[in-house]
């Protein structure tokens, strides 16, 4: 699957220390699968949820919250949001 874009992951890690490196864990896992459905993501991706059409991902124990649309028949990953577990829980992410 083709994560879109790489740089929403970079800027995120300039302003949090530790960020890097299971984020970037995180798109190689993510870009060398092929996912048909959620079902087979979350073989793979165990702490990703559901919520409306958007997909969120624990990254680093849960520290990190990622927000993405994945298009599934196109092998699309769109990247969001990245969040602080603090900043995903003031819902400020769903407007």
């Amino acid at each position: 699957m083709r994560v879109i874009t790489n740089r929403r992951l970079l800027e995120f890690a300039e302003l949090y220390t530790g960020a890097s490196e299971p984020l970037q864990a995180w798109r190689k896992v993510m870009e060398a699968g092929i996912y048909g459905n959620f079902a087979e993501l979350r073989q793979v991706f165990r702490g990703v949820d559901k919520v409306g059409n958007l997909h969120v991902f624990n990254i680093a124990g849960n520290k990190y919250r990622l927000v993405a649309y994945l298009h599934f028949e196109r092998q699309l990953c769109y990247i969001k949001h990245v969040l602080t577990h603090v900043e995903y829980d003031k819902e400020g992410w769903k407007k």
